[in-house]
């Protein structure tokens, strides 16, 4: 995908964790093995701290922060060819999503979120402590969504899913999920969990893939950017990390978290239209 250049004044990015450096894209901090591979899967694309242990409280009562942070910007997005990637597609997302909100009369109500791209295997957030097994994950109470970028590497040799597109719709997905948070969607599926308690999967399994959704519509809408294979490379990740794949079988659906990878490339296809209402009726509860 060809986007253009980031530009630090339309961005907000640092870089945290133990160990204070920025991440350079080898996937030595990450392990190998079943045990890992399981993990991501549940995980990667989508990941809601809330869903680990010990974080929902955190999360409703906001009562932990981020620790010390890198805010050098250009030094981050400069510091690999993972990081620069990065910040090119958080300006991109910035950009499209402020014009999608402005032109449906709700301008006002946009924020930026911001990227962290994270080194040191761990990381404090206003969810609780993440860290690099985890895969790339959004936290709402910060808004803050969190890479370390030594997973795109996991990502291709582990997962079967390369490519720049690939790596773009982990970012955008993450960013769907910033889009759920700030309009209230987020909120409203989580308080119909509360209230149906067996519906939580469920529930959890359509704001996953309304993120989905939302980051083929920034692919959508910047349509003239794509290249020659670059759609593939999407349905390529989004069929990788379904639940019924990852777990071969050996996880009943009512258990599914994040959906099938049939649901997921379907989500990822219907927002590559580029209409982000069409989004919206995947987690219509009413």
């Amino acid at each position: 995908m060809r986007l253009n250049p980031f530009n630090t004044g339309n961005i907000n990015v640092r870089s945290s964790g133990g160990g204070g450096g920025v991440p350079g894209g080898k996937a030595g901090g990450l392990g190998c093995g079943t045990i890992v591979i399981a993990a991501l899967g549940y995980f990667v694309f989508g990941l809601d701290p809330m869903q680990t242990a010990g974080m929902v409280e955190s999360v409703q009562q906001g009562q932990q922060q981020a620790g010390p942070a890198n805010t050098d910007e250009q030094a981050i997005c400069t510091s690999s060819a993972y990081a620069r990637e990065a910040c090119n597609g958080l300006d991109s997302l910035n950009q499209t999503w402020a014009a999608t909100f402005e032109q449906q009369g709700f301008g006002g109500q946009f924020q930026q979120p911001t990227l962290d791209l994270y080194g040191g295997g761990g990381v404090n957030t206003g969810c609780g402590a993440g860290n690099s097994s985890m895969g790339p994950f959004y936290c709402p109470a910060d808004q803050t969504i969190y890479i370390d970028t030594s997973f795109y590497d996991t990502l291709e040799q582990q997962l079967g899913a390369g490519g720049d597109f690939a790596r773009y719709y982990v970012l955008a997905h993450e960013y769907g999920h910033h889009i759920q948070t700030i309009t209230g969607i987020s909120q409203q599926i989580r308080s119909a969990q509360q209230q149906n308690p067996s519906r939580r999967n469920q529930l959890q399994v359509l704001m996953e893939l309304q993120a989905d959704c939302y980051a083929g519509v920034w692919a959508g809408k910047n349509r003239n950017l794509i290249e020659p294979g670059d759609i593939e490379e999407g349905m390529n990740a989004a069929a990788a990390i379904g639940d019924d794949r990852l777990t071969g079988g050996r996880v009943s659906k009512e258990n599914f978290t994040h959906g099938t990878s049939q649901q997921r490339s379907q989500a990822l296809r219907l927002g590559l239209q580029g209409d982000d209402r069409a989004c919206d009726r995947i987690t219509n509860i009413g």
